[in-house]
């Protein structure tokens, strides 16, 4: 049944704005893809998530870490590497996919903080979102 998820990981590891044509191949038409920014269905709508991010950042590409897979669901660790105003950033996050019986992804969730993996690394915001991750965390002696 998760035949398809190693070929799908190889193609995110690869994923340029020329193998995004490929969407379809893994995900079906009516794909659920969210993410803390994005919440989508269908292959047209996630292509438009993957090229929005070719436009944006520079040199976007996941490293894919580890794997755990039952039946037809698996969850994938990953980092996400980008280039935003000369400042290189990595996300690290993990996807649950959800397969259905031919094999294609039904169900695309990305977990990330964005508020420790991105924006309290940017200039501006960051600075009241550190003060607010000091102010809350528990110290611990």
């Amino acid at each position: 049944m998760i035949d398809k998820l190693e070929p799908l990981l190889t193609w995110y590891a690869a994923l340029t704005p020329h193998n995004l044509h490929r969407t379809a191949e893994f995900y079906a038409v009516d794909a659920h893809f969210r993410d803390p920014f994005n919440d989508v269905r269908g292959v047209g709508a996630i292509e438009a998530i993957l090229r929005h991010m070719f436009e944006h950042t520079d040199h976007p590409h996941f490293v894919i870490g580890e794997r755990i897979v039952q039946a037809e669901r698996a969850f994938v660790t990953w980092t996400f590497v980008c280039t935003l105003r000369g400042h290189t950033y990595e996300i690290a996050g993990g996807t649950h996919f959800h397969f259905n019986a031919d094999g294609l992804v039904t169900l695309h969730r990305d977990y990330w903080d964005a508020a420790e993996e991105l924006l309290q690394k940017l200039p501006l915001v960051g600075a009241p979102i550190r003060w607010l991750r000091r102010r809350f965390a528990v110290k611990v002696d």
